[in-house]
């Protein structure tokens, strides 16, 4: 009866999207406001952006390409006939963009239109014949076919989707749903996108093309329509009340970039970089499935009012299959300015015949308050400010060393990582800003005397980017002390925002270099002894980023050095070998690594068999578990029984240390062997 009901509703909503789609692509027009914005941005682009852009054929190449990947990156709708009928493009793209002239860029859209709709509409008639959950079948599914070929014809297309369809609902039998929750789940799923496929108007097909146009030269120049223009602006003031956290189009599915610090997700503890959110759902309402989903849309079902509670279905980062999500809740807030600021620790490191006392300042972010500054206050908070009382008091505690935690810090004001650097300098150059043109400009500290002059150490990870980098980057080529962790992000541009007709354009201006003359965009900050990474660069970083600016260099500018830290480094890295070598987390961060790089080089499909599909999810987990239960072991801590154990964490575990909070006592341990060797040095001692 239940399929009676659910084919009567699926008849009445295919007529209703029959009709709406005729009227639906036939309003998939350009309008005479988008020809006129592609012109402006044929123009800000040619003359605003950093990087000598050509408007040819072999960035129409690159366009045409881009424009594809945007429309079915999976190759799992166009035919290549459909490709062969458009082949024409690959040349035309910057006439079109220079000319205004979208209609043909618009007709490829329709093309792909009709297609998506034809197969959304062929997987609800396959679940209205009733789904055969059976899984003992020989069949494997690709995880990712972007660089798969276009299929021939409708029949692969077919075996694809069939595969897809089979692979979708063993995910949701595997979570323990019944037959008619699976139906209904994956009915929903379809109805969903092919409403959202028959929602779309010219103003979204135009938002395509340019994410195309702007993303073929760098991933962070972009268009904004007004709607994305206003979400920005409510960004950039920090009164968005949300969850905190940076999201990305990752295929089909969104990925959480990073967290900001002091935000929601932050206090909550319950997402990390690269975890893939798949359901979005209200307080005790329905959750809804986000796979596929637009990332504008997916970011409008996360926001909401301050104090109510959003709940995301959560496939986590290091997960090897994606039937193994959990669901969490985040209250939405504002930021909490007070979880931004630095805040200072000491850590007692023992040595034979003494102990270090190692200083500790975590620094989440560069903030300022500009209002306050402006005004003329004279007790506004900043970084600077805020690290400067710590630095005090510390040395009050009789600190032997110093150490700067920048991990996770994203960046902020780059006057702060001027003023920062110049607590421990005496004056100098701290960044070369170059913009389209070749000019330099050169960024620094302009006031006499260091607050600190004592041994020093900046701790980074792959999260640390822009002002952090431009700080450690500045502390390496100085001398004045040691850079530990991973390397950095690797976003060394500058972007301005500038009105059109239209819309907004964001746009790549200007580039950071050291003082030594290379960037810090793409390759980020090597530092001078490295930590296992517990973020996959692979994943996470300007490096994975499409079309990304390239590395290089300008001259370096004259600045004096304030010791040779570098000649210190072999008997530094022996030491900390030799205990990383023997501590529990350490091993553990190693071989977790190691055990990441060869799950993704072997994760390229999944078995469409139930029993295959979990005999091969146990094992992979089982080797997490493995690897976590050994260092709980070498710790004195009673073992798990489940790898999910592992990342939900145990309150009653007090005295279980924190992964991560091993790099912190690792590099004080480090900070300390230095303190010690420029010390002999000074006393000349051996």
């Amino acid at each position: 009866m239940s399929q009676l009901v659910a084919l009567r509703r699926r008849t009445t909503l295919l007529v209703v999207l029959l009709l709406v789609s005729a009227t639906a692509l036939a309003r998939i027009e350009p309008d005479d406001a988008h020809r006129q914005v592609a012109v402006e941005v044929a123009e800000s682009l040619r003359y605003g952006h950093y990087a000598d852009i050509e408007f040819d054929d072999e960035w129409s190449q690159t366009t045409f390409d881009r424009y594809l990947d945007i429309l079915d990156g999976q190759r799992a709708f166009l035919l290549e006939s459909d490709i062969e009928d458009f082949e024409h493009l690959e040349t035309r793209f910057d006439d079109m963009l220079l000319d205004g002239e979208l209609a043909e860029a618009y007709a490829l859209y329709r093309r792909y239109h009709e297609r998506a709709e034809t197969r959304y509409e062929w997987l609800l008639a396959r679940i209205d014949e009733g789904l055969t959950l059976t899984f003992d079948s020989d069949d494997r599914l690709e995880t990712d076919r972007s660089d798969a070929p276009w299929a021939t014809n409708e029949a692969e297309l077919d075996e694809l989707w069939r595969k897809r369809l089979k692979n979708a609902a063993l995910t949701l039998d595997i979570s323990g749903q019944s037959r008619d929750e699976i139906e209904a789940n994956l009915r929903q799923r379809y109805e969903g996108q092919l409403t959202r496929l028959e929602q779309t108007n010219g103003g979204d097909v135009f938002g395509l093309f340019m994410a195309a146009v702007t993303g073929s030269i760098d991933p962070h120049t972009q268009y904004l329509s007004p709607h994305q223009g206003e979400s920005f602006d409510i960004q950039m003031r920090l009164s968005l009340e949300g969850i905190g956290a940076m999201l990305q189009s990752d295929g089909e599915y969104v990925k959480v970039t990073s967290l900001v610090p002091g935000g929601p997700a932050d206090r909550a503890d319950v997402l990390e970089p690269a975890d893939r959110i798949v359901g979005v759902g209200q307080e005790d309402g329905e959750m809804i499935n986000v796979v596929g989903m637009r990332l504008d849309e997916v970011v409008d079902l996360i926001r909401g009012p301050k104090g109510s509670v959003v709940r995301l279905d959560v496939v986590p980062a290091e997960a090897v299959d994606m039937t193994r999500s959990h669901e969490v809740e985040i209250t939405r807030d504002t930021v909490d300015l007070e979880e931004q600021a630095a805040k200072g620790e000491v850590i007692e490191v023992e040595r034979e015949d003494s102990v270090r006392r190692v200083g500790v300042i975590t620094i989440p972010t560069f903030y300022v308050d500009f209002d306050a500054w402006q005004a003329g206050e004279e007790d506004y908070r900043s970084t600077t400010r805020d690290v400067a009382r710590e630095v005090e008091r510390l040395q009050e505690e009789g600190i032997d060393s110093l150490m700067l935690d920048l991990r996770n810090n994203g960046g902020g004001a780059l006057q702060e990582a001027n003023s920062l650097l110049g607590l421990f300098i005496d004056r100098g150059p701290t960044v070369q800003v170059r913009d389209a043109r070749g000019r330099i400009n050169l960024y620094g500290d302009t006031e006499s005397g260091a607050l600190y002059d004592g041994p020093l150490a900046v701790l980074v990870n792959r999260l640390s980017a822009s002002a952090s980098e431009i700080f450690a980057g500045a502390v390496q080529d100085y001398g004045r002390g040691l850079v530990l962790g991973n390397a950095t992000f690797g976003k060394g541009t500058v972007q301005t925002l500038s009105d059109l007709s239209h819309g907004q354009i964001k746009l790549t201006r200007a580039k950071f270099y050291r003082i030594s003359g290379e960037s810090t965009q793409h390759r980020g900050v090597e530092p001078d002894i490295l930590f296992p990474n517990l973020i996959d660069p692979e994943r996470i970083g300007e490096s994975s980023l499409d079309n990304a600016l390239e590395w290089d260099t300008v001259r370096e500018v004259q600045y004096r050095t304030y010791g040779e830290p570098w000649e210190y480094l072999e008997t530094l890295r022996n030491r900390h070998e030799r205990r990383a070598d023997t501590h529990p987390n350490f091993v553990y961060l190693e071989q977790r690594a190691e055990l990441a790089d060869h799950m993704r080089e072997e994760r390229t499909s999944v078995s469409l068999d139930r029993e295959q599909r979990q005999r091969e999810v146990e094992q992979q987990e089982a080797e997490q578990l493995a690897l976590e239960n050994q260092r709980r072991e070498a710790l004195g801590l009673e073992p798990l029984e489940e790898w999910a154990d592992a990342r939900d964490g145990d309150e009653d575990d007090q005295d279980d240390e924190p992964v991560d909070r091993a790099q912190v006592l690792e590099a004080a341990e480090i900070l300390a062997d230095y303190a010690e060797l420029s010390q002999r040095r000074l006393a000349g001692t051996p």
